[in-house]
């Protein structure tokens, strides 16, 4: 495993005053979209950047994609060997979300990215989360736009505005001296890549990548869209989207709204913009829908927020109703970690945490995807698991976990996303590696589980394959693995 990163802890009173600013823009208004259009102002941009045409002449491309890196602890560290076994040949890095925890501020960079990336090659590029807007996004416009100075915040014109001001945190002046040692951690000429702006599109190869912004609440200001709608539309390339927030996650559709009216969804879905995948961070973890349209093709709709920080549970997700995930049945869903690790993890750490209450909540492997099984309706894969008999106690601690909450959510966000922590293997992160040439996609999803036997060759969890056929049309198949890697219980 990786060597020990510094402890992050979401209990301690300063990340969750430093925080604030999600509460505080939850009750008195997001101000993201307006705070947006000052920097976009201030970049020169009003209508958006142009695409990034560094890689557009390349036959062939390969990048690296993963969501929610920065605590800066060893679940983030745990990453790093087998990124840099999975990075031969690749062009650069993307974070999708949540660059640096809890705040993104401009010194955080150093212990949470500029550290721990030194030695992976080539740029990385990067959508903020939720939790890069904490300090109004100017940690993130520093290090990835070249913007040191932030615009000057609007009068506030309401008790709410005002209100709101007051209360939030502001982003704090940063040392020079800490801010030069910090990038010459990744200073060579090859790791320096730049960005226009905190949403962007890169043409990559025979792809067009289009990066979007959604702040704090997930809803993108009308300025973006229209851009959006721009850079899908003048393209033939195929287009990956890479968003802040999966349009699909947990079986559920969150079609991402646009200030106004429309939505994210709708031009993804668009035949004329030729989108063949969409990958958002924001949950931690990996999950995958292949959404037929209408019309016949599909897009493969992708959470990928493993990259570092605390895991959300998978056993908490339930079977998949076609109705509610745009078609997509049970046995098409993916997921990692598998719904039956995840409960059997999640088992050990509740009895862990909870001490003398939490004797007998323990539940092994098999038996915790022997569990899911039944629950789901569904025969496990893997063969231990099949032949598995849960006893009563593990029935019985199955039924308290699955009332006790695996992702933290509302007031209860910060607390938990400590309590339900761990660093020690295993792990369960992951992250995805894209290849792609004219006519030819491959998006794989490796773990990064924290053990020294994974750190050189990274287990493959899922494996997928689009080929443009002779109408045209992109084609999907599943290169998954099968037997004990593709139980879902």
């Amino acid at each position: 495993m990786a060597g020990k990163g510094r402890p992050f802890s979401w209990l301690n009173p300063v990340p969750l005053w430093r925080s604030r600013n999600d509460r505080v823009s939850r009750l008195l208004g997001d101000p993201t979209n307006d705070q947006r259009r000052a920097w976009m102002r201030q970049l020169g941009l009003p209508v958006g950047p142009d695409p990034t045409a560094d890689y557009a002449d390349r036959a062939e491309v390969s990048f690296i994609v993963m969501g929610d890196t920065g605590e800066g602890d060893d679940s983030q560290r745990a990453l790093v060997k087998p990124l840099l076994s999975a990075s031969e040949g690749n062009a650069f890095l993307f974070i999708c979300s949540d660059v640096i925890y809890p705040a993104g501020e401009v010194e955080e960079y150093g212990p949470k990215f500029f550290e721990p990336y030194r030695e992976l090659p080539g740029p990385i590029y990067a959508i903020p989360g939720n939790h890069d807007w904490y300090d109004g996004l100017v940690g993130f416009m520093f290090h990835f736009c070249g913007a040191e100075s932030a615009p000057a915040p609007p009068k506030p014109r309401s008790l709410r505005a005002l209100a709101r001001a007051v209360l939030s945190s502001r982003a704090r002046t940063p040392d020079a001296a800490k801010v030069a040692a910090m990038r010459a951690l990744r200073s060579a000429p090859s790791q320096q890549g730049g960005q226009p702006a905190p949403y962007l599109a890169i043409d990559a190869g025979p792809l067009r990548l289009i990066g979007i912004d959604t702040g704090i609440s997930g809803v993108i200001d009308r300025e973006q869209a229209m851009w959006l709608r721009r850079v899908s539309g003048e393209s033939d390339r195929p287009k990956i989207l890479l968003t802040g927030k999966p349009i699909y996650v947990d079986g559920t559709y969150r079609e991402g709204r646009i200030e106004g009216e429309g939505s994210v969804d709708e031009i993804v879905c668009a035949p004329e913009h030729n989108y063949i995948a969409a990958v958002g961070g924001d949950i931690h973890n990996y999950q995958r829908y292949p959404v037929r349209l209408p019309d016949g093709r599909v897009i493969q709709y992708i959470v990928s927020g493993g990259g570092g920080a605390f895991m959300h549970a998978t056993h908490s997700i339930p079977r998949i109703d076609p109705q509610q995930a745009g078609g997509v049945t049970e046995d098409e869903f993916r997921c990692y970690p598998l719904r039956g690790d995840s409960l059997s993890i999640y088992s050990k750490l509740y009895g862990r945490k909870l001490g003398p209450l939490g004797r007998g909540m323990m539940i092994p492997a098999d038996e915790a995807a022997a569990i899911v099984a039944k629950r789901l309706g569904i025969t496990p894969a893997r063969p231990g698991a099949r032949a598995a008999v849960p006893s009563k106690r593990a029935e019985r601690a199955a039924k308290v976990l699955f009332r006790l909450p695996g992702r933290a959510r509302g007031a209860l966000h910060f607390p938990f996303s400590e309590f339900l922590d761990w660093n020690d293997p295993p792990l369960f992160k992951s992250f995805l590696r894209i290849d792609a040439t004219t006519g030819d996609v491959r998006i794989r999803c490796f773990a990064a589980t924290g053990c020294r036997e994974h750190e050189e060759r990274p287990p493959l969890e899922d494996s997928i394959r689009a080929q443009r056929a002779p109408d045209g049309e992109w084609r999907w198949t599943s290169e998954s693995p099968t037997g004990s890697e593709r139980d879902h219980g």
